[in-house]
């Protein structure tokens, strides 16, 4: 109970930090229609964003050094509230693309200084058990994001003003905590390509997830609007996709610890490409009315989410204990790859062939990893050692410091 309670301030501020960034994607996204952006345009904002989170990624610990946990988070805090203050000023796309950009960092930049501080707190036989709580944390505050979304007015000061004073709350629970500021352990070493040396499957799984998360959680909320959902069936669309993330994490483990994480994985991916095309089926849609949106989404999560950690996991079974932390970098660096770039190519299919193609596109990068899965399970048919499967976050390149010490001894 004492840990719990010395971590609340940590945990208080993961959740209002998630739920203030959680709010501003879909935010945007439905302004900028209002405003009179392109689909594409509006895939541009959202690239901005992934763009900075890699940025700050990198940059977040040495920043920390030079300034202090405190510090640094009050800095990046300072940087999001006044990139989403700005919003309203300016209808800008190139502004708006310049504020998600600083946001992006400030994210990374806070999910650094969270999770650092977090792992300072714990010891190696209960930072697992801590971690999985700070995840759930994590979580809870993007879905409740998304019920806020619904009942926030669109392309409005007093909406940006909200997700800004989520910002400034986040801060006040680490403003006021009397624990003393850990040491930041060394920064990982710049390896990006590390991962598809170890696992070509494991870089193009994650670079898929990244694509289909991105795409999903910025011009998602445009298919939504397109298929006439009102602003809270919207916020339930994007909720369920995360909550059914969420959910399949503990039964996915329990597989992949039982089979093999690359036949799971690939029965994933199988499982979105029929929800992804599902979700144009007619039929089916006279069978299930309104709800179809609703339930084919929560199986599309459950479906896409757990990939990223499989992927993880797979590559760490391949990878030496010396080089798991640069791995971790390189996986998130592949991630970054495909987030970047997918909200643009998704924001200009949907104007180019209309929101079907938001799924079709889902469809086909999953049918790429399925294929290419396929292909590497014939060129390397065994793998001998294998570790557990464990919920990898991706928030930071701090966590990758983690990962070594919460897998257990190898004899």
């Amino acid at each position: 109970m004492q840990i719990l309670l010395s971590l609340s301030a940590l945990l208080i501020s993961a959740f209002i930090m998630q739920l203030g960034t959680g709010t501003l994607g879909p935010l945007d996204a439905l302004s900028g229609l209002v405003l009179g952006f392109t689909r594409t345009e509006i895939g541009l904002i959202g690239s901005a964003h992934f763009l900075g989170f890699i940025i700050g990624c990198f940059a977040a610990p040495y920043l920390v050094r030079r300034a202090g946990h405190a510090r640094t988070f009050s800095f990046v805090t300072g940087l999001s509230v006044i990139a989403v203050l700005l919003h309203p000023l300016l209808e800008s796309l190139w502004f708006w693309i310049g504020l998600r950009l600083v946001s992006g960092i400030a994210v990374a930049g806070a999910a650094t200084v969270i999770e650092s501080w977090l792992n300072a707190k714990l010891t190696n036989e209960n930072r697992s058990r801590y971690y999985s709580l700070y995840r759930i944390v994590d979580m809870s505050g993007a879905m409740a994001a998304q019920a806020v979304i619904a009942t926030l007015p669109i392309a409005a000061y007093q909406s940006y003003s909200l997700v800004a004073i989520f910002l400034c709350l986040s801060f006040l629970p680490l403003a006021m905590t009397q624990a003393a500021q850990p040491v930041l352990p060394d920064a990982p070493r710049w390896r990006p390509l590390l991962a598809f040396t170890i696992s070509p499957l494991a870089a193009i799984g994650v670079i898929t997830v990244g694509a289909t998360g991105a795409a999903l959680r910025m011009v998602g909320p445009l298919f939504a609007f397109d298929n006439q959902l009102s602003s809270g069936g919207i916020g339930l669309f994007l909720l369920l996709f995360i909550l059914g993330g969420a959910l399949a994490q503990f039964p996915v483990g329990l597989l992949a610890d039982r089979t093999s994480k690359r036949q799971v994985m690939l029965a994933l991916s199988l499982v979105t490409i029929v929800t992804a095309l599902i979700m144009q089926w007619g039929a089916l849609s006279q069978l299930l009315g309104a709800s179809q949106i609703f339930v084919m989404i929560f199986i599309f999560g459950m479906a896409t989410m757990p990939i990223y950690s499989l992927a993880a996991t797979h590559a760490n079974d391949l990878c030496r204990p010396e080089d798991m932390t640069d791995l971790s970098a390189s996986l998130i660096f592949f991630f970054a790859l495909g987030a970047i770039g997918s909200p643009v190519l998704a924001g200009a299919l949907i104007d180019f062939f209309g929101p079907a193609a938001l799924f079709h596109y889902f469809a086909a990068l999953h049918l790429m990893l399925f294929l290419f899965g396929g292909y590497r399970i014939v060129r390397r048919p065994v793998i001998h050692f294998t570790k557990p499967y464990r919920y990898i976050p991706r928030t930071s390149l701090f966590i990758a410091k983690t990962v070594k010490s919460l897998r257990p001894p190898q004899n």
